[in-house]
């Protein structure tokens, strides 16, 4: 399948696009390690109590003592994310991945001294990197005195202080000098992304601050290293792009998240138009946290419209919708009623505790989840809600006869007139993290009339004579007749009969390579209600 062949030379900005040292074009498709670096708490299923990590590494200092708590980091960093994380991240068929670094993590106790051990952590991890060919992402996560004043970035006192003193922003422009002279002359280092997600919406009277200090790092790293692409984020949670008035470099890829809005074309508009304005590539630096109909619909978006992408994240515990979930040890509810005000565990408890979570952090320890990958990569086998055909346009993503208004606004802005048909209970619980499926009852489905049809993308990983594909469909006339078509070339007829709800299997044969097809749903006569397609 398509993955990491032009993973190869120094990436740079040409334009919109992104090519390697050969001039490929190259789209970036990976996964973030989000809480190797800097723990995030919501990941470890701890509460507000133990959301960030000082406040982590406290509760474990408590626990077990300092001298064992150090060792308890070491092994942490160096299991979280080993090599053979990155050999699975590439056979999956990713070739990007975005490293979330604490200042912490770099600094010693000594002013502009760093951490020998910590750095030569990250080189063995980009030297796999290289290896297997995934370009890297390296991202200032948790500034000095910290960019958002939250847990993301492991405040001190829920303040932005990067903005309040000026020490703070001295240390993080040395931190990329040292980080840019380091990485210089390494080119499966794809790019530097400055800050994550600086100052929220509440601390916006300081965002007048974040273009000079941009520029301010800019020119240090330009100082040592003229090669690199410099990645940059809007302001609150890196969806506020106002703040980006005057283009700071020439290698340069302007970065948005995305998370549980409406995956359409409404939702991105402004970096779509921004993109246009200062020709420049565009990267969807995190998105996820959520269930995989989601990602079925917003992966595709960014593809359709040539946005590269970094899901979030790799690896959590206890989860679904991350490829990899870190089992919860025996006894970890012990560790949250401690947080919560509860009793204490005795020492040996705790580490029993913390050591079975050591062991659980490998790769080989995790719950695998194919289909959370299949649905970021549209790779069979899959389900692909009806609503997700592509986003390309008229002629491309889909074509519709009869001009009718929205009976929804669900796929804004895409310059469709597709009409949906619903339940009252239709649309999905897109608006907060790791929301359920909607359920068979809470139908959102598109409505086809002769001469319509929807494209949609798959990504085969192996070739096959045999594609599978079910579609659940409600005819809406006598003799209704729909045609399955891939690649233009392969067709498949569906006479469909009565006004329920069915589960019609087709099955088309030929030549089907490994790497991306397009599949055409057409209504030829009548019409029908579409709720989602099976490949299999």
């Amino acid at each position: 399948m398509e993955g990491n062949e032009n993973v190869r030379g120094f990436l740079r900005a040409d334009g919109r696009k992104l090519r390697n040292e050969a001039g490929e074009e190259v789209l970036l498709r990976g996964v973030g390690f989000g809480s190797w670096l800097l723990p995030e708490g919501y990941m470890w299923r701890f509460p507000e109590q133990g959301d960030r990590p000082r406040r982590i590494e406290k509760m474990i200092r408590d626990l077990i003592g300092q001298d064992k708590a150090l060792q308890f980091w070491e092994t942490y960093y160096e299991r979280y994310v080993a090599e053979a994380d990155i050999r699975k991240i590439a056979e999956d068929g990713f070739n990007s991945v975005r490293f979330p670094i604490n200042a912490r993590f770099l600094q010693t106790e000594v002013p502009g001294v760093y951490h020998e051990g910590h750095l030569a952590l990250l080189d063995r991890v980009i030297a796999w990197c290289r290896q297997y060919r995934l370009y890297v992402i390296l991202d200032l996560h948790g500034a000095p005195g910290g960019q958002t004043g939250t847990n993301i970035d492991d405040s001190r006192d829920n303040l932005p202080e990067l903005f309040l003193d000026e020490a703070h922003q001295s240390e993080t422009i040395a931190i990329w000098r040292m980080l840019a002279e380091r990485y210089k002359d390494e080119w499966i280092v794809a790019g530097y992304d400055l800050l994550n997600e600086p100052l929220p919406n509440w601390f916006a009277e300081h965002n007048d601050k974040v273009m000079p200090l941009y520029r301010d790092i800019i020119q240090t790293i330009r100082e040592v290293d003229d090669r690199h692409m410099i990645i940059l984020e809007g302001v609150h949670w890196a969806t506020d792009w106002s703040i980006f008035t005057e283009k700071p470099d020439d290698n340069l890829m302007l970065q948005f998240h995305k998370y549980w809005n409406n995956p359409d074309t409404a939702s991105i508009q402004v970096y779509l138009d921004k993109r246009e304005e200062w020709d420049v590539p565009l990267f969807m630096g995190e998105g996820g946290e959520n269930n995989i109909h989601w990602y079925v619909g917003a992966f595709q978006l960014f593809e359709d419209h040539d946005i590269s992408w970094n899901f979030w994240t790799w690896k959590k515990m206890d989860t679904d919708n991350s490829p990899c979930s870190i089992r919860k040890p025996a006894g970890w509810d012990e560790l949250v009623a401690y947080l919560n005000g509860g009793a204490r565990p005795t020492q040996e408890e705790a580490e029993r505790i913390l050591q079975d979570y050591l062991d659980h952090l490998p790769l080989e320890h995790c719950d695998y989840h194919p289909e959370v990958v299949n649905a970021l990569l549209r790779k069979v086998p899959l389900r692909i809600p009806a609503i997700f055909y592509g986003y390309q346009g008229e002629g491309s993503g889909y074509h519709v006869g009869e001009s009718v208004a929205h009976q929804l606004g669900f796929r804004q802005n895409d310059g469709t007139d597709i009409r949906f048909v619903h339940s009252e209970r239709a649309i999905p619980n897109f608006q907060h993290g790791g929301g359920e499926a909607w359920s068979e009852d809470e139908k959102l489905s598109v409505r086809l009339k002769p001469d319509d049809w929807l494209a949609y993308e798959l990504n085969l990983s192996a070739s096959t004579d045999v594609l599978n594909i079910v579609l659940h469909v409600k005819p809406e006339a006598s003799d209704t007749v729909l045609d399955v078509i891939v690649n233009d070339q392969h067709t498949a007829h569906l006479h469909l009969y009565g006004q329920d709800w069915v589960a019609n299997r087709s099955q088309l044969t030929g030549a089907f390579a490994a790497g991306r097809h397009t599949l055409k749903v057409r209504v030829r006569e009548g019409q029908a209600a579409l709720e989602w397609i099976n490949v299999e």
